[in-house]
C-alpha cells in the first residue's frame, strides 16, 4: 500500500541524496518527494509503495521518520484545470486535504482527513 512518510532530518548538505540512497539500496522506489527546510530542519515527505520496509530502512540509518499515512494517488492529466476539479470535488464533500503533492507520472497525492470517501469521490480504487 502506497503512504506517505514524514521525515525530519537535520538541514544539511545530502539529505536528500541519503534517503534515496538507503532506499534505493533496499530495493524501495520513491514514487513523489516534497522537501522543503526551516529552522534548522526538514520537512521531506515521500511517496514509497512498500511503507513499512522503507520506514525501517530509514530509522535503521537514523532518519527520524514521524508518520507513514495514507493517502489518495490519483492520475493529474497535464492540463489546465484538472487540479481545481479534483481538489473542488473533495471539498465540496467537506474532505480537508492536509497535505499534497505532484508525484511522478503525473499523480496527484493527497493526504485528507478522509481518504477511503477521497477514492471513491476521485473513482479510485
Amino acid at each position: 500500500m502506497r503512504k506517505d512518510l514524514v521525515i525530519i532530518p537535520e538541514d544539511r548538505p545530502g539529505v536528500v541524496a541519503e534517503l534515496g540512497e538507503r532506499l534505493g539500496e533496499a530495493g524501495i522506489n520513491i514514487e513523489g518527494i516534497s522537501a522543503f527546510t526551516g529552522q534548522g530542519k526538514g520537512i521531506v515527505h515521500l511517496l514509497v509503495d512498500r511503507a513499512d520496509e522503507a520506514v525501517q530502512v530509514l530509522r535503521d540509518a537514523g532518519f527520524d521518520v514521524r508518520a507513514a499515512r495514507r493517502v489518495v494517488v490519483a492520475p493529474l492529466p497535464d492540463e489546465p484545470g484538472h487540479l481545481g476539479r479534483a481538489t473542488r470535488t473533495l471539498a465540496d464533500a467537506g474532505i480537508n486535504i492536509e497535505q499534497a503533492y505532484i508525484a511522478a507520472g503525473s499523480k496527484l497525492v493527497i493526504v485528507c482527513d478522509e481518504v477511503d470517501r477521497a477514492k471513491e469521490l476521485l473513482g479510485i480504487e
